[in-house]
């Protein structure tokens, strides 16, 4: 990367998002940070960040001395960051460099949102601005980051938390999921799949880091769930319940349930409420005006029943969204 390019003049009116790359970064986190908020994206029509590197040094040893990276901006980049990402490196135990961490600080004090990838909790942790906030880190790490740092609140068992300003992403690839969970909450459903299908990655993966932990793969092939859930999908409008998704699999309800527990860490309510939930917010977006048609169209009844899930999925209502993600809005 060039130094002229990591030093553009900033566009107008769009959120900056700078990663900060320190000594023995992670380059797979850092290539997801890119993929998600750096690229053009031209089918969407519009740029949706501005988006930055930079590091304390003017060249920096990544992971394992596999590579140098060069020609990024100083640290100083971090002062203009709306979302600042701060590194994450696999030697947990080492202690991150004062001057990154005063970059971390002065940044949650000024109200920008912080981001951490997997061992980024560690950073954060370290910097202080996680003290009785929710986080996670990866699984192999959950023992020694309680150990450290007791007046965190770890969840171990998820894919990433959003604890509103400060975001955090359990594994390596979870910083994929954490990513296009930021593209919805600030764009919305429609975008952040378009984002999604561009890096042929789910939108939205149910369940944590537990299906990792326990079990990576399913025991055997035929207990896939991937025959009901694609009928489902097809199906979302009609009033489809548990005992009919079962019925589909040709199993009891509750060897469904365990097969959801196993391969999605959710239940099957749960994943097709949420599943109608992503459909009313592409109606939504899309500009369907009648909230009892999205309803109806999506699955969950009534626009009341609408109103009270998508408040308590997004914190917002479904007029605020329409406000916010409608065609109106771009």
């Amino acid at each position: 990367m060039s130094k002229e390019s990591s030093q553009r003049v900033r566009t107008a009116g769009v959120h900056r998002v700078v990663v900060i790359v320190d000594e023995n970064s992670n380059p797979f986190e850092l290539g997801c940070a890119t993929e998600v908020f750096g690229l053009r994206r031209p089918e969407i029509g519009r740029e949706l960040y501005d988006f930055r590197l930079c590091s304390p040094e003017p060249s920096t040893v990544m992971r394992d001395g596999f590579f140098t990276l060069t020609g990024v901006a100083g640290l100083e980049a971090a002062e203009t960051a709306d979302t600042l990402i701060v590194p994450n490196r696999p030697d947990t135990d080492v202690p991150r460099r004062p001057a990154v961490l005063d970059a971390v600080r002065r940044a949650h004090a000024r109200g920008a949102r912080l981001i951490g990838f997997c061992s980024g909790a560690f950073t954060l942790a370290e910097a202080g601005v996680l003290d009785g906030r929710r986080a996670t880190a990866h699984w192999q790490w959950a023992d020694s980051f309680r150990a450290r740092f007791p007046a965190v609140r770890l969840e171990s068992d998820v894919l990433f938390v959003d604890d509103g300003d400060i975001l955090t992403a359990a594994g390596s690839a979870a910083a994929l999921d954490l990513g296009l969970h930021v593209v919805r909450r600030d764009h919305g459903a429609e975008v952040a799949n378009s984002v999604s299908r561009r890096l042929v990655f789910a939108a939205h993966r149910d369940g944590g880091q537990r299906q990792f932990v326990e079990r990576p793969m399913p025991d055997t092939p035929d207990e896939s769930l991937a025959p009901v859930l694609a009928w489902a999908l097809e199906r979302l409008d009609s009033p489809l319940t548990v005992q009919d998704l079962a019925a589909r699999a040709a199993v009891s309800q509750a060897t469904l349930h365990r097969r959801f527990r196993t391969q999605l860490g959710t239940t099957p309510l749960m994943w097709l409420t949420g599943e109608r939930l992503t459909l009313a917010r592409r109606l939504i977006e899309r500009g369907e005006p009648s909230l009892e048609t999205v309803a109806r169209r999506s699955g969950l009844g009534t626009a009341a029943n609408l109103r009270t899930l998508m408040r308590r999925e997004t914190g917002i209502t479904p007029s605020a969204y329409r406000r916010r993600f409608g065609p109106e809005a771009n």
